[in-house]
């Protein structure tokens, strides 16, 4: 009687098609796969970040999460007025969140509540209507830095206050706010 059901437990498993996974190992494999995904764009591609400061108001608010590009800059440059996410040039183990204002090479000034770059007057339209702020300049941006700065001229620490930003210390571009819902939208 036992080799019997010996042979019947032989004859089922030799039944089973080869390589079938247990429900256990196709749900082990399907989290590991996950995991391992999830992991790589974190790392490569898009990242969480959230805005701690109001540095960046009107565009970015206090609480305000956004979903950084990590890979804009690795297939092109920075640009004026890209909302940059990068490590503080006087602790790199802290995220900041500034403007890029000035690229290498560039003469940027402020004066009279207006932006200069190379003596000519640029626009920026994220900024309020009726902002003040300081004077500032004219600086030389070094080859391969660049100068941000809040939107919020009267309330950020930026390179008016640390210098230029180094190259190296970008993380990437700032794409998108993701909360509070009532705020979801790309940012320009």
């Amino acid at each position: 009687m036992e080799d019997v059901e010996r042979e019947t437990n032989l004859a089922e498993t030799a039944r089973q098609p080869e390589g079938k996974k247990s429900t256990f190992g196709e749900i082990l494999e399907s989290v590991v796969v996950a995991v391992l995904l999830a992991a790589v764009i974190r790392l490569f591609i898009l990242a969480p970040f959230y805005i701690p400061s109001g540095s960046m108001e009107p565009t970015l608010q206090i609480g305000d999460r956004i979903i950084v590009s990590k890979l804009a800059y690795r297939f092109g440059e920075p640009r004026r007025g890209d909302i940059v996410v990068f490590k503080y040039p006087l602790d790199p183990s802290r995220d900041f969140v500034k403007r890029l204002i000035g690229l290498p090479g560039e003469t940027v000034a402020l004066r009279n509540n207006h932006l200069y770059i190379n003596g000519r007057l640029v626009t920026e339209d994220y900024l309020p209507r009726d902002i003040h702020f300081a004077d500032f300049g004219p600086v030389q941006v070094p080859p391969g830095y660049y100068l941000m700065l809040g939107d919020n001229r009267n309330n950020s620490d930026d390179s008016r206050v640390w210098g230029p930003l180094p190259r190296q210390n970008i993380v990437g571009k700032a794409i998108l706010v993701y909360w509070p819902l009532e705020r979801i939208g790309l940012l320009h």
